[in-house]
């Protein structure tokens, strides 16, 4: 985001990347490690492209930089044992951390119906996930269910927030009794030797609201917005959330001014960009449905002085040359000091476009074979997981190996996903 302009570029993985589907409403979670590893974010679950629910864990982090500001992702899947987490989506999952050692907390969620309860009628219906706690370590991928009385019904699109050795639910859709109570449920976690200590209390005060943005802005300090506080009203309103050793403190705040569009779509969606700014969405309605099919908004929360409440401003974005975007997870990894001169705020941007590989020549677009089927001006996805570049194999064939594109190996997609 530069000058009121927002741009959309492409991030590579590493060779020893895993494969990352298409996800929509996976579980994401940010982990700083105290052993001086770089942070990453760990994603489970969520719905892939053809309808289907992931159980993997991934976990993606910063590879390398360029510099010429190119950024190099590296994705690796964890591998679980014991009591593994099911395939959902609508989730949550956090990171605590106690007595010097670090875990995650999942919780809620929406899947499939048991196979053996499943008909023509309603192989896609969908219920609550039961009300289990899942703890994570992360270290060696062993997985705990834990089933506490105090949660009695399962829950989805909830707001999960963690401080130290206690994660806080607000919120969420109970999909049997079709509801959004105003709970605030409090997990405490003690990683003892042997087995883990849960306890969970409920609160008193809470709020009704799904699928809200958290846009931290400070030391356990957050505004909740957006999201829904009911099946057909957005939720305009915004909170202000801290978190100490007493436990949680909620405020009302004044809301931007919003505009038009955004007070009158029926839908929004975005993430938390940092240091108390987040990005929201707006479909473009119309029929004909309009060529700039998003209207994008950066809202910005800050503190003026010690003391003084937060506040909140909203700036509307061009969206320029760049793919139709879906309704995803935004994440954000910050950057080192070191690294800041090759920021794009100010006049030191060293973003060279020209850098940018001739991808007509080289990379997705090569003529793999005599009888290469891609063109790079009809292309058109031919896999489900494919979204605006060909699925490509590593064929070690010949000198030093060479790529080649999936359909022009007649891949069925099962066997794509497998190699992938």
């Amino acid at each position: 985001i530069k000058a009121g302009e927002l741009k959309l570029r492409a991030i590579s993985f590493s060779n020893n990347s895993c494969y990352l589907p298409p996800l929509r409403c996976p579980a994401i979670a940010r982990f700083e490690p105290n052993d001086g590893r770089s942070e990453c974010y760990l994603i489970h679950g969520g719905r892939t492209p053809n309808n289907e629910l992931s159980s993997s864990l991934y976990m993606l982090s910063v590879d390398s930089r360029g510099c010429n500001r190119k950024v190099t992702l590296r994705c690796q899947e964890k591998e679980l044992v014991g009591d593994i987490p099911s395939a959902r989506y609508g989730h949550s999952l956090s990171v605590i951390h106690s007595r010097g050692k670090s875990a995650c907390v999942l919780f809620g969620g929406r899947s499939y119906m048991p196979p053996s309860e499943r008909t023509t009628e309603n192989w896609n219906s969908v219920v609550d996930c039961p009300p289990q706690v899942f703890l994570i370590d992360l270290e060696f991928g062993c997985s705990t269910a834990h089933t506490l009385p105090e949660l009695t019904d399962g829950q989805s699109f909830h707001v999960a927030l963690a401080r130290e050795d206690c994660v806080y639910f607000l919120g969420g859709h109970i999909l049997s009794s079709d509801c959004r109570p105003p709970r605030l449920i409090r997990l405490h976690v003690e990683l003892l030797l042997g087995s883990p200590v849960l306890t969970c209390s409920i609160l008193q005060e809470g709020l009704a609201i799904t699928s809200a943005i958290v846009a931290p802005f400070g030391h356990h300090e957050s505004i909740i917005f957006g999201g829904f506080q009911s099946e057909t009203q957005k939720r305009m309103e915004c909170t202000y959330i801290g978190l100490d050793d007493v436990g949680v403190h909620m405020e009302p705040r004044e809301a931007p001014e919003w505009t038009g569009e955004v007070t009158h779509s029926r839908t929004w969606f975005g993430g938390s960009l940092g240091k108390g700014s987040a990005l929201i969405a707006i479909p473009s309605e119309g029929n004909p449905t309009p060529p700039d099919a998003y209207h994008f908004y950066l809202v910005g929360f800050q503190k003026e002085q010690v003391g003084e409440a937060p506040t909140c401003s909203q700036e509307s974005t061009d969206f320029e040359d760049s793919a139709p975007l879906e309704d995803s997870e935004e994440l954000y990894f910050g950057r080192e000091p070191h690294e800041l001169e090759y920021s794009s705020d100010g006049e030191g941007d060293t973003y060279n476009e020209d850098d940018e590989e001739d991808e007509s020549q080289t990379g997705y677009w090569i003529k793999c074979c005599l009888s290469c089927q891609v063109d790079p001006n009809t292309w058109e996805p031919y896999y489900s997981t494919e979204l605006s570049r060909p699925a490509m194999i590593f064929c070690s064939r010949g000198e030093g190996g060479h790529w080649v594109h999936a359909q022009c190996m007649e891949l069925p997609e099962s066997l794509l996903l497998r190699l992938s």
